[in-house]
Parts: C-alpha cells; structure tokens; sequence
C-alpha cells in the first residue's frame, strides 16, 4: 500500500467504526427500524468504497509490478488473486 493512501483509508474506517457504534445506540435505543437499516446501509455504501480503494490500489501496484517484472509465475499469481477476491465480492 501506498503511504499518500494509508491515512485516507485509515480515517474512512474510523468513520465506518462510529457509526457502527452509532447504530448500536441506536438498537438500544429502540429507534425506528428503517432509521437504523438506513445507517447499515450507509456503512455497506462506506466499506464497499474502502473496498474500491484498496484493490485499485492492489491493482495499480502489486498487479502492475508483476505484469512489469515479466515473470509468468507472479503474473498467474496476481490474476489469479484478482479472481478470487472478485469472486468472493460476488457473492
């Protein structure tokens, strides 16, 4: 990972992490069910974007890097990572 991204990620995942906490108040507090299924909502919105950025990042360096280096056996490794992981996003 890059070090300019880290931060940024860091700083989303602790905006997911409160208001995770957020919808536990919000459970014990007996709030409005559409209330607290639009802030788990929210949360999906804000992983699935945490998501995005680390596998273009993935993409744009690891993958990059072995498709560069020219060797088969890391270029396979790479995409077959990438098909995993996109297989498992389906799901």
């Amino acid at each position: 990972m890059h070090r300019e991204n880290k931060p940024k990620l860091l700083n989303r995942l602790n905006r997911v992490e409160g208001q995770v906490r957020g919808i536990g108040r919000m459970v014990e507090e007996d709030r409005y069910c559409i209330d607290i299924l639009t802030q788990l909502q929210a949360v999906r919105a804000a992983l699935s974007k945490v998501e995005q950025e680390l596998l273009r990042e993935h993409i744009d360096h690891c993958v990059t890097t072995a498709f560069a280096s020219g060797d088969a056996a890391e270029q396979r490794a790479k995409a077959d990572e990438l098909v995993t992981i996109l297989q498992r996003s389906l799901r």
